[in-house]
C-alpha cells in the first residue's frame, strides 16, 4: 500500500513507498504517474537527499523532471559507499531519462583495473573510453556521476583492499606503503599472484557482492589461524575490521564542484621542451597531440631571444608567453587575421616543480585556467616524475590513468626540440 510522505517539503500528491524515509544511507528511485522509473539517486542520507529536491531544485532539467515525480521508492545500503556502488548498476541497468548525459557531458567516469601483473584502478571519462580499447582491462565499472566520489571511495577501501597506483621497480616505498596502505609493489615485496587477490576482492566489491567478501576475508582469516600462520590470521583480521568500520559519511559529498570544466585527455594537449648546450643555440618545441596521436602540422619551433646561458626555466617562460600571444587573433600588416593557435586543454612541460610554478605564473598573468603537469625525468621511464596539483581530482585521475600518453607527448616534445637544435649547430 502506498504512504503518503511525512515531510512538507514533498507536496501531497506524491506517494511514499515503505513508509518515512530513512536518515540512513541508500539509493532512491523518482516514478511518474505511470509507474516508469526516470531517475536514479544516490544519498548518505535518503530523507534530507529527496526533501532537498522539492526545495531547490538543482538546475533547470531537474525541475522539469521533480514536476513529473508521483511516486518515490528506494533501497537502503549498510554505507554511503554501497550506495555509490548500487547506484551505477540501476543506472546501467534501468537507463532512466533524466539520468542520461547530454551530448556535451563528459562528466561521467568509469572505475577500471587494468590488465598489468600488478593491476591499478584508473578512473576513465566516457568520452576517453570511447578512444581506448577495452581489451587492456580486467573489468569496468560504472558509470558514476563524480569522479570525486569514486576516488574517496577508493580511499576510503584501501585498508581493507591496500591497491597501489605504483609500477614495480620503484626501488624505494612510496608514501602510500609507509603508511601500510600499499601492499609493496614498488619496492617488489609482494608477488603478483598475492596482489591479484587484493584486486579480486576489491572487484568483487564494486560488483555489489561486499557480503561475499566479507565471507571470504573471515575464512581466510580462520584458516590462517589454524594452521598457526599468526601474522598472516592478523592482516586478515585487521583488513575485516577495516571493510567492517569504514567512515564513509562524506564520499557522496566530495564533488567535481571545484573544476568548472573537465580536462580531456583526448583534447589537444601540447607539450613543451628546452634543448641547448651550455645555453648556446637555445631552442624550444611546442608539440600537439589530439585525440591521442601527433599532429605535426601544429608543431611549432622557437629560437631563444631573450634568455643569456644556460637557464631552462626563463627559456620556458619565453617559450610560453611567445605562444600565448597567439591566443589573440592578430592583424596582418594587410589588415587580415592571423590564425590564431586553439587554447589546449592540458599543457604538459618537461621539467619538475620550478617549470610548472612559471608556466603557472604566466597563466595566471593571462587569466587563463589550464591544468599543467610537469614531467621529471628518471634513470628510466618507470621512474618518472609527475609533478602536478594533487588537490585537484580531475587533474591527479588524467595523470593516473594516461602516464604512457603524457610519457609519449613528453618524448615527441624532447625529439623535436633536440633536432630543431642539432639543426641550428650543424648550420653553424
Amino acid at each position: 500500500m502506498l504512504v503518503a510522505r511525512k515531510y512538507m517539503a514533498i507536496p501531497d500528491y506524491i506517494k511514499l513507498k515503505k513508509g518515512s524515509l530513512p536518515p540512513r544511507p541508500g539509493v532512491y528511485f523518482m516514478q511518474d504517474v505511470d509507474g516508469k522509473i526516470i531517475y536514479v539517486g544516490k544519498a548518505t542520507s535518503l530523507r534530507t537527499r529527496v526533501s532537498s529536491y522539492f526545495i531547490r531544485p538543482a538546475d533547470e532539467r531537474i525541475a522539469v523532471m521533480v514536476q513529473k515525480i508521483r511516486q518515490i521508492d528506494w533501497e537502503e545500503t549498510p554505507t554511503a559507499i554501497e550506495a555509490l556502488i548500487l547506484e551505477a548498476k540501476y543506472i546501467k541497468k534501468l537507463q532512466p531519462p533524466y539520468n542520461q548525459r547530454a551530448k556535451d557531458d563528459k562528466s561521467w567516469v568509469f572505475l577500471a583495473f587494468t590488465r598489468d601483473d600488478y593491476p591499478r584502478p584508473v578512473l576513465i571519462r566516457e568520452h576517453e573510453l570511447a578512444h581506448i580499447s577495452k581489451r587492456q582491462f580486467l573489468k569496468i565499472f560504472g558509470p558514476y556521476k563524480s569522479a570525486g566520489s569514486v576516488q574517496a571511495a577508493l580511499d576510503a577501501l584501501r585498508k581493507a583492499f591496500p591497491w597501489s597506483i605504483c609500477l614495480p621497480g620503484r626501488g624505494r616505498p612510496c608514501f602510500y606503503s609507509q603508511l601500510g596502505q600499499c601492499p609493496g609493489v614498488c619496492t617488489g615485496t609482494i608477488l603478483s599472484r598475492d596482489y591479484r587477490v587484493i584486486i579480486r576482492g576489491l572487484m568483487r566489491y564494486f560488483d555489489g557482492r561486499g557480503i561475499e567478501v566479507v565471507r571470504s576475508l573471515k575464512r581466510n582469516m580462520k584458516a590462517a589461524a589454524a594452521r598457526e600462520d599468526f601474522s598472516v590470521a592478523a592482516t586478515y583480521r585487521d583488513r575485516l575490521w577495516a571493510l567492517e568500520h569504514i567512515r564513509d559519511m562524506a564520499i557522496l559529498k566530495r564533488d567535481d564542484v571545484n573544476r568548472s570544466q573537465f580536462i580531456d585527455a583526448f583534447g589537444r594537449i601540447e607539450g613543451y621542451d628546452i634543448s641547448n648546450l651550455a645555453g648556446q643555440q637555445a631552442v624550444g618545441s611546442m608539440v600537439v597531440f589530439e585525440d591521442g596521436q601527433p599532429r605535426q602540422d601544429c608543431y611549432r619551433k622557437f629560437k631563444i631571444k631573450t634568455v643569456v646561458g644556460p637557464n631552462d626555466t626563463a627559456m620556458i617562460e619565453e617559450v610560453l608567453r611567445r605562444r600565448l600571444a597567439h591566443l589573440q587573433t592578430q592583424q596582418t600588416t594587410i589588415g587580415k587575421e592571423t590564425k590564431k593557435w586553439p587554447r589546449p586543454d592540458l599543457i604538459l612541460v618537461d621539467g619538475g616543480r620550478g617549470q610548472i610554478n612559471t608556466v603557472r605564473r604566466v597563466l595566471k598573468e593571462h587569466n587563463l585556467d589550464i591544468s599543467v603537469v610537469g614531467l621529471a625525468k628518471g634513470f628510466n621511464r618507470k621512474q618518472d616524475e609527475l609533478v602536478y596539483d594533487k588537490s585537484d581530482h580531475e587533474l591527479a585521475r588524467l595523470v593516473q590513468a594516461f602516464k604512457p600518453l603524457l610519457q609519449q607527448v613528453r618524448d615527441e616534445a624532447h625529439r623535436f626540440a633536440v633536432a630543431y637544435h642539432r639543426k641550428l649547430r650543424k648550420k653553424r
